[in-house]
């Protein structure tokens, strides 16, 4: 390794080492914590369960039928007619378990974060009812 090589090396790590992408360090001292388009508020959330229950679960089942239709339709062409077929008939049947999977596996996923993003405000809620009924100093009528 020439000299040259070297020093790049040791100043592509020094560069690393300030890179401001790091993870293992403070953030910028701006106090720029999160991403701007971030759903933090209740509104946002429901307004991501909703685009996720109008849109995207509907859009993806009904792309999902139409995929299968075809699917079927070219495994029938190309199975066989009279004893012999194509060798494309049972990989495309192969590939199609497959991609029928990761539908339904996608689905799921959609289905977990609509139901996580309608219930997050709930959880925040009941949570900080039950820290300020424990910090709550003792009431009189607590015994009745």
């Amino acid at each position: 390794m020439a000299w040259d090589e070297w020093n790049q090396i040791k100043n592509d790590v020094a560069a690393r080492r300030t890179d401001p992408m790091r993870l293992n360090q403070l953030p910028p001292a701006a106090g720029t914590g999160g991403a701007p388009d971030l759903a933090s508020s209740p509104e946002k959330k429901q307004a991501a369960a909703k685009a996720i229950n109008d849109d995207l679960e509907p859009d993806v089942e009904r792309d999902g039928k139409h995929a299968t239709e075809s699917v079927k339709a070219a495994v029938k062409e190309f199975g066989a007619r009279d004893g012999y077929g194509w060798d494309a008939s049972g990989a495309l049947k192969k590939a199609h378990r497959t991609w029928e999977q990761q539908v339904k596996a996608l689905l799921g996923r959609l289905a977990s974060e609509k139901h996580a993003l309608s219930k997050t405000g709930i959880d925040f809620q009941n949570d900080d009812i039950g820290i300020g009924s424990q910090l709550a100093p003792p009431s009189p009528i607590d015994g009745y």
